[in-house]
C-alpha cells in the first residue's frame, strides 16, 4: 500500500458470512505491506476458505486462504474450536482508479471482433426486470427478464450483451411474434468476491438501444459520493412516516417486481425511509443519499390480500405506528382505526377484490408495528432484489425526479 492511506476491509467467508468494515490507518510515507488476519469459531469438523476484500483507497479481493478444523474422535468438547485465516493483500495504489463494475458508462461500446456495421434498428424499446432465484442476499443468482418492443414481422435474429461485456449473444425471436416479446436474457450469479452492482443491456444496432438500469447492494456497491440520479426539488417525509418521500419509496418498489410478479400496489411503514429526518435534497443524488434513507436493504417481495384485508390492515395506523403509504395508484382516508374511504385507479376497492401487494419482508412479517400478513396461500413471489436497490434504478430511470404531492393517505380525527 502507499502510504498514508486509511484502508477499509471487510473478510468474506466461504458459507457467505462478512465480517464488519474496519480500518486500518498505515502511517508513513511510502510503499507498505501489510498483512491481515482473522479467527474463526467453529464447532466440529469445518473446510472452507476467506478472503478480505479493500474497499477503499481501491476496490480489490485477495486470494482465498483455506482453512481446515479437524476434531479427533473421543476429545473432550470443550466448546468451540478456533483456528486462524492469514492472507495477504497485494499493493494497491491508493491514487488508483478503482476497478469499473459493469455501470454503464457514457463512452460507445466498441464494435465486435467480426461485425463492421450495427445490425438494423430491430428493437425500438427495450426494459429489463430482476428476478431473485434464490433466497440469500449474497450470494445470489438472479434473471434479467426483456421485454422487446417493435419488433418488425417475421423471424428476427436480435443481438444484445450486457454493457462492459465483450461478446454479443443473439436472441431468435420466431416469426408468430406479437408487438411485444418477452424473453429471459440472462441468468447471473453475484457473491461476496464481485464488484459488480448494476446491469443493463445493449443491443447491437445503428441506435444504440439501451435498456433501464438495474442497480443491487447487498453483495457490492459503490462509494458514497457517487451519483445516482437527480433530484428537481426537496424529497421529505411528514410527521407520520409517509408524506413524498415515503410516496416515493412505494412507487420504487412496485416499479421493482411489477413486470416479473404482477404487483398492483406497494406499501410501505415509516421504518421503510429509515430517518424521522430522512430527506433527498435538490441537485445530484448520491448513493449515500439512498443508503441514508435505506440502510438495511430488504428484500421486496410479493403477497395477495382481499380489499378487506387490506382495509383491516391500513386500519392499524396511529400517531406511534405511523401509516402505510401506498405507492401511485392507491388513495385511502382514515378516521378513528377506520378506512372510510379507499380507491385504486379511481374505482373504489370492494371487501372481495383481491390486490397483488408489494412489501419488504420484514413489514410483511409483522415486524414494523403492523400485523403479519399470515392469510393463506396468500404468496405470490419472492424474487425482488433490495429495496435501496429498487430505488437507485427509479431515480436513474427516471431523473430528475419530482418530490411526489404527499397527499395519498387523509387521516382524520
Amino acid at each position: 500500500m502507499k502510504a498514508p492511506v486509511a484502508l477499509k476491509y471487510q473478510w468474506t467467508f466461504s458459507d457467505g458470512d462478512k465480517s464488519k468494515i474496519k480500518t486500518y490507518r498505515i502511517g508513513g510515507k511510502g510503499v507498505k505491506t501489510i498483512r491481515l488476519s482473522t479467527s474463526l469459531k467453529v464447532g466440529g469438523d469445518v473446510t472452507g476458505w476467506g478472503a478480505v476484500r479493500v474497499i477503499s483507497p481501491a476496490t480489490k479481493t485477495s486470494k482465498k486462504a483455506s482453512f481446515a478444523v479437524t476434531c479427533n474422535d473421543g476429545d473432550e468438547n470443550t466448546g468451540d474450536v478456533f483456528d486462524s485465516v492469514n492472507t495477504s493483500v497485494e499493493y494497491v495504489n491508493a491514487n488508483a482508479t478503482p476497478t469499473p463494475t459493469s455501470s454503464p458508462s457514457p463512452t460507445p461500446s466498441p464494435t465486435p471482433t467480426g461485425t463492421e456495421t450495427p445490425l438494423p434498428n430491430l428493437v425500438q424499446k427495450a426494459r429489463i426486470a430482476f428476478e431473485r432465484t434464490t433466497a440469500s442476499k449474497c450470494p445470489l443468482t438472479f434473471k434479467l427478464h426483456g421485454r422487446l418492443d417493435g419488433i418488425p414481422a417475421g423471424a428476427q435474429s436480435i443481438q444484445y450483451r450486457l454493457v462492459g461485456a465483450k461478446d454479443w449473444k443473439t436472441l431468435n425471436v420466431p416469426a408468430e411474434h406479437g408487438p411485444v416479446y418477452n424473453a429471459v436474457l440472462e441468468t447471473l450469479n453475484w457473491d461476496q468476491e464481485s464488484t459488480t452492482y448494476s446491469v443493463q443491456i445493449e443491443f447491437n444496432q445503428a441506435s444504440r438501444l439501451k435498456t433501464n438500469i438495474i442497480y443491487y447492494f447487498e453483495c457490492a456497491g459503490p462509494k458514497e459520493s457517487a451519483q445516482i440520479g437527480d433530484a428537481a426539488g426537496d424529497i421529505k417525509r411528514d410527521s407520520w412516516g409517509s408524506g413524498p418521500l415515503a410516496e416515493l419509496v412505494a412507487d420504487a418498489m412496485l416499479e421493482s417486481v411489477q413486470p416479473v410478479s404482477g404487483a398492483q400496489i406497494a406499501l410501505v411503514s415509516k421504518y421503510a425511509v429509515r430517518s424521522p429526518n430522512a430527506e433527498i435534497k435538490k441537485g445530484p443524488v448520491t448513493y449515500g443519499q439512498l443508503y441514508a434513507t435505506q440502510p438495511n436493504g430488504l428484500h421486496v417481495d410479493t403477497w395477495s390480500m382481499n380489499g378487506s384485508q387490506l382495509k383491516w390492515l391500513l386500519g392499524h395506523a396511529s400517531k406511534e405506528r405511523g401509516v402505510l403509504t401506498p405507492s401511485a395508484g392507491l388513495r385511502y382516508s382514515l378516521a378513528n382505526g377506520e378506512i372510510t374511504e379507499i380507491t385504486l385507479n379511481g374505482a373504489p376497492v370492494t371487501d372481495t377484490q383481491v390486490i397483488k401487494v408489494a412489501a419488504n419482508y420484514i413489514l410483511a412479517g409483522g415486524w414494523e408495528g403492523f400485523p403479519q400478513w399470515k392469510w393463506p396461500n396468500n404468496s405470490v413471489a419472492h424474487s425482488g432484489p433490495d429495496d435501496r436497490g429498487a430505488l437507485a434504478s427509479y431515480f436513474a430511470d427516471h431523473s430528475p425526479i419530482s418530490a411526489p404531492k404527499g397527499d395519498r393517505v387523509t387521516v382524520r380525527g
